[in-house]
């Protein structure tokens, strides 16, 4: 199963697959969630509620896509935190990222489900002033795509239809 970073739904919503132009991306979300391919987590869909707009809108109407924080997950703070305070982070990377729920919580969330997080972070393992998705899974395990790679190997089909001109 793939879990999607907020980045990749907001990215989605202002560029490339905006509600208006690409309503077959949004489709495909729903039906791959009604078919186990994909999800997020509460924590994501905290953070798209805060922008009171047509994403928050979708989140609010969509909130079994979002899963709850479980005790499995819980079981990868411990070895994540360690991980983190082991770098040579700056302290307010350190900082950000142990109370940044969200990326935190998705590292965790993934490498407790065996699920593929997918974000559009790229990995800097030299990286100090920031933590990365990527690297966190990179040290946890957890496997990570980009949009892209989530929609092919899924095989999604983002079918064009002509819309009626105004």
């Amino acid at each position: 199963m793939y879990l999607v970073d907020a980045n990749v739904l907001i990215e989605a919503k202002n560029r490339y697959y905006a509600f208006d132009i690409a309503p077959g991306f949004w489709a495909w979300l729903d039906h791959a969630h009604e078919n186990a391919i994909v999800c997020s987590i509460e924590p994501v869909r905290e953070e798209l509620m805060q922008g009171a707009d047509e994403l928050a809108a979708w989140a609010q109407a969509h909130p079994d896509f979002f899963r709850p924080i479980d005790d499995d997950t819980t079981k990868y703070f411990g070895p994540l935190t360690v991980w983190t305070q082991s770098r040579p982070f700056t302290a307010a990377a350190v900082q950000e990222f142990l109370t940044n729920t969200a990326d935190f919580f998705l590292v965790a969330y993934a490498r407790a489900h065996g699920h593929t997080l997918v974000t559009l972070e790229q990995p800097r393992p030299d990286a100090r002033k920031r933590v990365l998705i990527p690297d966190a899974c990179n040290a946890l395990g957890v496997i990570y795509s980009n949009t892209f790679g989530m929609l092919r190997n899924a095989q999604a089909r983002l079918d064009w239809s002509l819309g009626t001109a105004a």
